[in-house]
């Protein structure tokens, strides 16, 4: 079966390990692409889909859920955002939750529990309106559909020790829909230490300590199954290359400059009884001041933990060409197995060198469908035959050595940065896909599409 296919080249360092096999005569074919919401951007460092590492999309059933934060018109930043839950009824999109006051300054992270269940992760603000940097309070907002209506109460987290939260929280959250637990982190300021906490099935939350990386680490994926959980979360620090730091001011002409290059995940047999092992590091570009950007984790019913992202050798080109004369951008969209601290596999899944024909690929997200089978959708620039097109594909990862083919999603408007309905989210695997994001030509608005496996 081929429909629009790119073949591509693929670099193993050995046999992947999993639960990923191949879709067998089937395609994915799209049903729907629609406007969701119109964003009004915070100016307060993040936007409608700045918690990239954190579900905004669920799938209950019938009913698809987008978390959304609205800015408020004259409230002063930084918390001057508020969370509004929408859900797609009747074929229409409609607010059915929403909090009455401006008090977030990111967006906030929703997952599903179980039927009828969600919990939307919330960290408002203690302080007057235009405070910067000031005290907040992690909140969980619980959501059960009795009938027609939404049912919703609040719970606050327990945390270790006295953890400083603020408005910058760069939290992770993960749900188990088959057990009906959830996991939750946020980052304490003063420390950069990412704090836990777990809520299992009778609502009961337990602190789980804290989890300390070998530099700040933010924008975490996490993943909850069967009390085995697993973060991935990139080195987030200031540049610490005094020349590099120099040179990109005097470019950029700004000061703020955090750069993501190092990559690290950690795990835990059991969260409720067991702390997460010290991190590993994933990968590293630090040499020729690169750039990483962690895509989506996935955790199977072995126990592997599988992870995406994207790879730049050069953070920008002007960097290139002052400190790496000669050297090429490549860049490379990875997927890496993990368990108990050990790489299985590193694959380069696909491949694409500056200056060439190719396709380069600039986000992705993994799919999971209904027997457990493991694919990746990936936004990309075609840019052969001299064209630079924004398209999407998905393909199947398998546990193989064959090239890996790229099959074209023929969306009206390719989506470019995006979320799915994914098992971490609590969201069971399906031969449906939901997806959540901006697109091409897409405007201030967020969208939302709808494929669907045809076998």
């Amino acid at each position: 079966m081929k429909r629009d296919g790119v073949l591509l080249s693929i670099w193993i360092t050995c046999a992947c390990l999993g639960t990923a096999t191949v879709w067998a005569d089937g395609q994915l074919v799209p049903e729907l692409q629609e406007p969701v919401v119109e964003m009004v951007p915070p100016n307060n460092g993040a936007g409608p889909l700045w918690c990239y590492g954190a579900p905004l999309i669920v799938r209950d059933g019938e009913n698809v859920y987008v978390s959304f934060a609205e800015t408020g018109k004259d409230v002063p930043p930084l918390c001057n955002t508020r969370w509004q839950l929408l859900a797609r009824t009747g074929g229409a999109w409609q607010v059915v939750a929403e909090e009455r006051e401006y008090r977030e300054r990111e967006p906030c992270p929703l997952v599903r529990l179980g039927p009828g269940k969600l919990a939307l992760s919330a960290n408002p603000s203690l302080e007057p309106p235009g405070t910067r940097y000031g005290r907040c309070q992690p909140t969980l907002h619980l959501f059960e559909r009795v009938g027609n209506r939404l049912v919703h109460r609040r719970e606050l987290p327990r945390w270790s020790n006295q953890p400083t939260f603020t408005d910058h929280s760069y939290r992770g959250i993960a749900a188990d829909a088959t057990r009906g637990e959830l996991l939750l982190l946020n980052i304490d300021a003063r420390t950069g230490e990412q704090y836990v906490s777990f809520r299992d099935a009778h609502g009961r939350w337990q602190p789980c300590g804290r989890i300390r990386f070998p530099i700040r680490a933010c924008y975490p994926q996490v993943a909850l199954r069967n009390r085995r959980a697993a973060v991935l979360a990139i080195g987030d620090i200031i540049e610490p290359v005094a020349a590099w730091r120099a040179y990109k001011r005097e470019v950029l002409k700004r000061n703020w400059d955090y750069v993501f290059r190092r990559l690290f995940y950690t795990w835990t047999p059991d969260v409720s009884s067991e702390p997460f092992r010290p991190p590993i590091e994933i990968d590293n570009v630090d040499s020729t001041c690169g750039h990483i950007t962690n895509l989506d984790l996935h955790l199977d019913e072995t126990g592997n933990g599988h992870v995406l992202y994207l790879r730049r050798r050069f953070q920008y080109r002007f960097i290139q060409e002052r400190f790496f004369p000669g050297q090429r951008e490549v860049k490379t969209l990875e997927y890496v197995v993990v368990r108990n601290g050990q790489v299985l596999c590193r694959r380069s899944l696909v491949r694409f060198e500056a200056g060439t024909s190719g396709v380069d690929v600039t986000y992705a997200r993994f799919v999971v469908s209904r027997p457990g089978q493991l694919y990746v959708l990936v936004a990309a620039v075609d840019r052969r035959a001299g064209q630079a097109i924004a398209r999407n594909y998905w393909a199947a990862i398998e546990a193989s050595s064959a090239p890996l083919e790229l099959h074209e999603l023929p969306w009206d408007r390719p989506f470019q940065t995006f979320f799915t309905a994914a098992p971490r989210g609590g969201s069971w695997p399906a031969d449906v896909i939901d997806v959540f994001g901006t697109v091409q030509a897409g405007g201030n608005r967020l969208w939302y599409g709808r494929a669907r496996l045809v076998r």
